[in-house]
């Protein structure tokens, strides 16, 4: 693959990232109305302790959240891309994908000491967390290919 190949390849993800961070937006904030809980601040806290920053009150730590919240999903779109540049499409990439996805969160999360580790978290819990990162992974390969054939 040419080298403007991967980097079409690598936009394309990034636009198919942000589909799937809507998908896993819709899935989390329907899934804590339902349960009556709160949106989870590991994401931006994480992303705080690397960054060094520190939001000053509420608004600003929403604020910071929802930056975080849509870089980050976004971000990752490139990976799908770089997938596909590999010559890794469909199923196989979407389980990669949700693999290096789920498997980063849960060893930099714990690592940075804004979540425990999966040995120590409800097994209803693990699932539910999974059960968010396989609607982003989904969505962002199904945009991915919609966008793939839109261009062929």
């Amino acid at each position: 693959m040419r080298l403007g190949d991967t980097a079409a390849a690598v936009g394309k993800g990034l636009f198919a990232g942000a589909a799937g961070t809507v998908a896993m937006t819709v899935s989390s904030t329907l899934e804590a109305k339902l349960r009556e809980r709160g949106s989870s601040s590991a994401p931006s806290d994480a992303a705080g302790k690397v960054l060094g920053i520190q939001p000053r009150d509420p608004a600003g730590q929403a604020r910071f959240a929802t930056v975080v919240h849509w870089s980050y999903g976004t971000s990752w779109g490139a990976v799908r891309g770089l997938l596909h540049a590999a010559g890794l499409d469909g199923a196989a990439a979407t389980a990669a994908h949700f693999t290096a996805i789920w498997g980063s969160a849960q060893a930099m999360l714990p690592a940075l000491d804004v979540a425990p580790p999966l040995w120590e978290s409800e097994p209803k819990e693990i699932a539910i967390d999974a059960f968010h990162h396989a609607v982003y992974a989904v969505a962002t390969g199904v945009a991915f290919a919609a966008l793939e054939r839109s261009s062929s």
